[in-house]
């Protein structure tokens, strides 16, 4: 048994499938979607201005189409997990570039290497894109939600931020 089948790793993954999934679902009802989630092992919580109806009706959808077999929706190409792939990689890359630069080693910055620099890091988005998707499926999110429940769905502005937290059983 591997640190991602604990069941507290379990129940994260599985909420945050479910996130993936709901907000495809809001982004196919609600035009001009703008949210941003966070799941954890109770559920999860979606910021941004959406109505609670929809983010019922949503949920209840999403919950449904990954039961029946569409675990492809519990990956989402704007998740965190792509983000920080990228992010890493983009900066190593761009770190060795310059570190690797053969120019005069006592230099504070070697201007020389911006175009090596900036090449490796474009190279290193553009690869970091379907690296980040692979590792969400595999690692941060899964699509099979077992006996995940929708327990409750409460609304609640908060400073002018509309936040939707879904509360999960499993």
């Amino acid at each position: 048994m591997g640190i991602f089948d604990l069941p507290l790793i379990t129940r994260i993954r599985r909420n945050h499938g479910f996130e993936h999934a709901t907000i495809h679902v809001l982004s196919h009802h609600v035009e001009d979607l703008s949210v941003v989630g966070r799941s954890d092992w109770h559920g999860f919580t979606l910021y941004g201005p959406l109505d609670t109806v929809e983010v019922e009706r949503a949920a209840t959808e999403a919950l449904h189409r990954l039961r029946q077999g569409e675990a492809d929706l519990a990956v989402h190409p704007r998740c965190g997990t792509v983000l920080v792939t990228t992010g890493l990689l983009t900066a190593v890359a761009a770190f060795l570039a310059i570190g690797l630069d053969g120019g005069n080693p006592r230099a504070r910055f070697r201007w020389t290497s911006i175009p090596a620099a900036i090449m490796a890091a474009t190279g290193a988005a553009v690869f970091s894109q379907p690296l980040g998707l692979l590792l969400q499926e595999r690692y941060t999110t899964t699509g099979q939600p077992g006996n995940l429940q929708i327990k409750s769905i409460t609304a609640k502005s908060n400073g002018g931020v509309m936040t939707h937290r879904v509360e999960t059983t499993q």
